[in-house]
């Protein structure tokens, strides 16, 4: 039987069309009404509130946690100063990535990481010979996502904590509702937000949500599900385990495995930290290139209509994002593969994620994708394009 979040109550009740999901063991909204419109357009106009507490957490202490860490992940944490927090893969010896996720460096030799699958059983395999505890937390905290243009004035009707001046990755502890809660500038939307960390107790964890939905009819809140964090996610060029890459862990051989480089993560791999799990195969992999990169990719969606009209068909552009291995062609080859796209209501583009081989990567550059028009695959200009797709300033900016 799945597991319900400790926000079930209230997100059960809010559900008018059963779309739920799973997600790590837990039982998840997709969606709160038929469709996932208002709850995307929220996120881009207005404000969200998403259910994030699948995500598996892990509390690491002790007088090795920052060598542990930095030995676990290609980033350098000891440049994370306590209150900060950083994003980070973490890789096998072969240079491929198990998952992705956020470090928060909570105090003295004490920090929480987050993952979107299980990673028990790696951590303690990569801490022996360590002074370091590893504990997972998953339960025992409850997580929120506040995304949106609106989320920090709404979430400063509630606290008096310095939003204003929080910058982007770090956060802040403060109370909302008489409840203990940590606040970080981080989310998945690529747009200005917050995530809310706290006690998994249900009462406490009801009258945060309780006090975020009163005071959220001021700034038209919406609860969303994970339907609408999808198209935003495409949008802001952020990948999805299971989706857009396959973690090395569950791949069959190696070809279904990426390295960071490849999954455009370069930015993300402290090379001169000194020793990490996968580094010298990452070397030797910078040394030969990459033989994918990520890119994002317009799709010729006039084009796309054109055909449906001139079969007298409505032309049905996936507003819902679909995740998908679709070949990618140049010159009759095949030159690399898509994996997930929508139609993005924000910029009025159908896009996808795609991974080329790196002659074919460069933005501007055209390659063909074989979509579905009636009950054929008939193939489409895709042009090359720089992530995200997505970016506005009021993401990083402070007041």
């Amino acid at each position: 039987m799945l597991k319900r979040t400790p926000f079930h109550s209230r997100t059960a009740a809010l559900m008018q069309a059963d779309q739920w999901r799973r997600w790590a063991g837990y039982t998840a909204a997709s969606a709160y009404e038929m469709t996932h419109d208002r709850e995307y357009l929220a996120m881009r106009n207005s404000c969200v509130l998403i259910d994030v507490s699948p995500l598996c957490k892990y509390q690491i202490t002790g007088e090795d946690a920052l060598r542990f860490l930095n030995r676990l992940v290609t980033r350098d944490v000891s440049k994370c100063a306590i209150g900060g927090m950083l994003y980070t893969p973490w890789c096998n010896s072969r240079g491929q990535v198990i998952d992705d996720g956020t470090i928060a460096h909570l105090g003295e030799n004490s920090y929480r990481l987050t993952s979107a699958e299980p990673n028990l059983r790696w951590l303690e395999d990569n801490a022996l010979g360590m002074q370091v505890r590893i504990e997972d937390v998953s339960e025992q905290i409850a997580a929120l996502a506040l995304q949106g243009p609106r989320s920090r004035q709404l979430l400063m009707t509630l606290t008096d904590a310095p939003l204003a001046d929080l910058k982007y990755y770090r956060f802040v502890d403060t109370m909302i509702a008489d409840t203990p809660v940590m606040i970080s500038r981080t989310g998945y939307s690529g747009d200005l937000g917050y995530e809310l960390w706290l006690d998994a107790d249900r009462a406490r964890a009801e009258r945060v949500w309780d006090a975020l939905i009163a005071a959220g009819r001021s700034f038209a809140l919406q609860p969303a599900g994970i339907w609408a964090l999808d198209v935003a996610r495409i949008e802001a060029g952020l990948i999805m385990l299971d989706v857009d890459y396959t973690p090395a862990n569950k791949a069959m051989i190696d070809a279904q495995a990426s390295t960071p480089l490849e999954l455009g993560l370069q930015w993300a791999v402290s090379w001169n930290k000194g020793y990490f799990v996968g580094r010298t195969a990452l070397l030797e992999a910078r040394a030969r290139g990459s033989a994918t990169t990520l890119v994002g990719l317009e799709i010729d969606h006039a084009e796309f209509e054109r055909q449906h009209h001139a079969l007298g068909l409505p032309v049905p552009y996936p507003f819902l994002a679909w995740r998908a291995v679709i070949p990618l062609y140049a010159g009759g080859a095949q030159v690399g593969y898509a994996t997930s796209g929508v139609w993005s209501p924000t910029l009025k583009k159908y896009i996808a994620l795609g991974h080329l081989r790196p002659q074919h990567a460069t933005p501007g550059g055209v390659v063909t994708i074989d979509l579905d028009v009636d009950r054929y695959r008939r193939p489409f200009n895709a042009t090359v394009t720089q992530l995200p797709f997505f970016n506005p300033a009021r993401k990083k900016e402070v007041l």
